[in-house]
């Protein structure tokens, strides 16, 4: 067969498009009854009153339920801080206070609106008063000494008052480089907000029943919801069972349990199915957005122009509560250097608790804003030394035999050099820099990405019809890294078309743990499972035919969904067959297999805090675009966007075209267009109406070079490509505007009104 690299249809597209496919908002359950959730109006304050007595007595509502019924537990994904509602004060509009169960949505909507709910407000803590560290400022979790860690000491980290968690690199001699050296380049860039604006907003669906509760939710990643259920009820895992349905897209959004515990708890306070939807005002108020974040750098160089030592300081929103963000906070220190020879590099990352929502994962995690604020600051050097932006960067890349902050050693940096080299065919710098009209704009950047290396598993089955079943947890969240990917790799393994290969819905009861759809890892890491549970498959199959052949096994292969010797024409029998024998001799073909990315060799003494401390499976990007201003608007037209990615190898070809084309439109997105602003610890934006999102015309058509050179470790030679195109889209729009402005770019989202006051407008 020859599947891999070849643009098959995605296996799910008639269901999809035809209505079949079940979301997670699509479940029914017979006598099921419908949750509403009274959440805090106000960011910040004490709860005075809470009384539910007229709202128990209307029509429909079957159950009431305040921090006064919960379980005595806290949960997070790395440190136990929340509580299931609300207890005694609040921490950001839209905590949950309360929850209404009743026969329909509408009856336990007007029973929320019946609570009667007194609160006192209090000043809420934003990012800038929290910055200031300032022991007088009132704590977000005074009682923040006492949270655990969720996984005992391998997720304790430096944290202190309102800091929920500090990284940090200083090696020696910074200060003195400093002090010596001949020229010295500052820059900041401030970032907003940005929400996933997924198409479904979040819900659940619980049930409980002969002492445990099965939850049916649309969600990225299951095994992390079961957990975080189990936490929030205290109950054991195994107590929790979580079926994955399809996802109407997720960007990282829909990686944490939300609404599930809360179903949950109100399953078993009822007896009867519990459902809780989001509606988009609620989703968007609480999903856990990209973080705003203050990024602040500045580079040493020597008297020829060379970079000799850096420093970057870098303070993220948080949030009221910490998710998967701590995480994330190692971030900085992996990317303060970019993919430039920089020297020693101080780095310390601050993640501070707010009176705002809760931030979190999104597509290209912290990657957008860092390199937006590294590549801004790439120019910056190089129009300080009157050196061309293109032949610096060239000049200073990383190569071969270099290492990363951490100490990682890459083996395979030169391949920044061939993807700047190949964007130069797309758009050839000297002549697209040289022909720019009076309002036109180009900017350019590099970057290096990870596959996130969270083990996954798949477990593969050959039917008796010659069909293939996949079962994994591994969900798809739209990119098709399921329905194309894995589909691929293991129709191309047995021989058949892909609409021979059936993959499972997630079932945390069913299938093996799988890290969940993030981090670009599903082709990579479950394709990879699955490519090596197809290899143990076969070599059942592969027996059970040389019996059936009088041959050996050895000397087995498959063609077209036929087995037979090698070298030897008519003695092909068919998957079927094998499959069938099997099943009535040795038993049915069934093999599994687990694959995690191997530990990379690093410096543990290189910082403190890092809970992410290498960069697995790295790729390597070079990004181009041309853009013009109107003058009269401030209006910014991005006119032509150019990609060359490390992608390994291409699986799916159109696949991986849409991944690139729609990184590079969330990217204009965050860069251009979208902003949760804050104002008093609130978000201004409020639904989809005000909130803008990039539209068809606010979008170029991307021209995309894929750089193949395989990974040794991935199916194939895939690495992860999903993620990495967004992280340079900031950097190279930012540096562009600046261009057509001559004004450097400070914040994101750029606005008009930010091009209007560069140009005197």
């Amino acid at each position: 067969m020859t599947l891999i690299g070849t643009s098959m249809v995605r296996t799910d597209a008639v269901e999809k498009v035809s209505g079949q496919s079940v979301y997670g908002v699509d479940v029914e359950m017979p006598g099921m009854l419908h949750g509403c959730l009274l959440r805090s109006p106000v960011p910040a304050g004490t709860i005075k009153r809470l009384d539910t007595t007229t709202a128990l007595e209307m029509q429909g509502v079957h159950a009431i339920c305040t921090s006064a019924d919960q379980p005595d537990t806290r949960a997070g994904w790395i440190l136990c801080e929340q509580r299931l509602f609300a207890t005694e004060c609040v921490r950001y509009e839209g905590e949950p206070i309360a929850v209404v169960v009743a026969d329909s949505r509408e009856q336990a909507r007007a029973a929320v609106d019946a609570i009667d709910l007194q609160i006192e407000e209090e000043p809420g803590l934003d990012l800038v008063t929290a910055m200031a560290d300032d022991p007088a400022t009132p704590l977000v979790h005074p009682e923040w000494e006492t949270y655990q860690p969720a996984a005992g000491p391998e997720t304790d980290h430096p944290r202190h008052r309102n800091v929920a968690a500090q990284m940090s690199s200083e090696p020696d001699g910074v200060d003195a480089i400093f002090e010596q050296a001949e020229l010295v380049v500052e820059d900041e860039l401030i970032s907003n907000r940005q929400y996933q604006a997924y198409i479904e907003p979040k819900s659940a669906v619980a049930v409980f029943a002969g002492g445990r509760y099965t939850i049916h939710t649309a969600v990225q990643f299951p095994f992390n919801v079961r957990d975080r259920v189990a936490q929030f009820l205290g109950v054991r895992p195994s107590s929790v069972r979580v079926v994955g349905h399809t996802i109407g897209g997720g960007f990282g959004g829909k990686l944490d349990a939300a609404l599930e515990p809360i179903a949950a708890f109100m399953a078993e306070r009822t007896g009867r199915p519990v459902r809780i939807a989001n509606n988009r005002t609620e989703d968007l108020l609480t999903c856990p957005s990209r973080e705003n974040a203050v990024i602040k750098i500045r580079t040493a160089l020597d008297n020829n122009g060379k970079m000799v030592a850096r420093e970057l300081f870098c303070d993220m929103d948080n949030g009221a509560y910490s998710a998967e963000s701590i995480w994330l906070a190692s971030l900085p220190l992996h990317i303060a250097k970019g993919v430039y020879q920089v020297g020693p590099t101080r780095v310390i990352s601050r993640l501070h608790y707010t009176n705002t929502a809760p931030t979190g994962a999104f597509r290209g995690v912290g990657g957008t804003y860092l390199y937006a604020a590294v590549e801004r600051h790439m120019d910056s050097i190089a129009d300080s030394l009157g050196i061309d932006r293109r032949q610096y960067r060239l000049d200073n890349l990383l190569g071969d035999g270099d290492t990363l902050l951490n100490g990682q050693v890459l083996n395979d940096a030169s391949t920044l050099e061939k993807a700047f080299k190949r964007l130069d065919k797309i758009l050839p710098w000297d002549k697209t820099n040289g022909s720019k009209g009076p309002y036109q704009g180009i900017g350019l950047g590099g970057c290096i990405w990870l596959t996130n290396p969270m083990p996954g598993q798949a477990t593969v089955k050959v039917n008796e019809d010659g069909t293939i079943t996949v079962i994994t947890s591994a969900n798809d969240n739209g990119s098709g890294a399921v329905a194309m990917g894995i589909t691929q790799i293991v129709a191309e393994e047995f021989g058949v078309g892909p609409g021979e290969v059936q993959i499972t819905s997630p079932d945390t009861d069913v299938t093996g743990f799988d890290a969940g759809s993030q981090g670009s890892r599903t082709t990579h890491i479950v394709g990879r499972a699955a490519l090596d549970a197809s290899l143990k498959a076969k070599e059942q199959l592969f027996k059970v035919a040389a019996g059936m052949l009088e041959a050996s096994p050895a000397d087995m292969d498959i063609v077209d969904g036929e087995i037979g010797v090698v070298g030897v024409p008519g003695s092909r029998i068919s998957l079927a067959e094998v499959a069938a024998a099997a099943t009535w001799t040795i038993g049915p073909i069934v093999a599994a297999a687990s694959y995690t990315t191997p530990a990379i060799d690093f410096n543990p003494a290189c910082a403190s805090g890092l809970l992410f401390p290498t960069m697995p499976t790295l790729t390597y990007h070079a990004h181009i675009a041309v853009v013009e201003i109107d003058p009269i608007t401030g209006q910014i037209e991005v006119q032509r966007y150019a990609v060359v990615q490390d992608v390994g190898r291409v699986i799916n070809p159109t696949g991986v075209r849409g991944q690139i084309q729609g990184a590079v439109a969330q990217g204009i997105g965050h860069t251009l267009y979208e902003s949760l602003q804050i104002k008093d610890c609130r978000y201004l934006e409020r639904t989809l109406e005000n909130y803008r999102l990039p539209l068809t015309v606010d979008i170029p058509t991307v021209e995309f070079i894929a750089l193949e050179i395989p990974d040794s470790e991935g199916p194939y030679g895939a690495k992860g490509v999903a993620e990495p195109p967004i992280s340079l889209v900031s950097a190279v729009l930012a540096n562009a505007v600046s261009d057509a402005t001559g004004v450097p770019v400070t914040k994101i989202p750029i606005t008009p009104e930010d091009v209007l006051e560069a140009i005197g407008g």
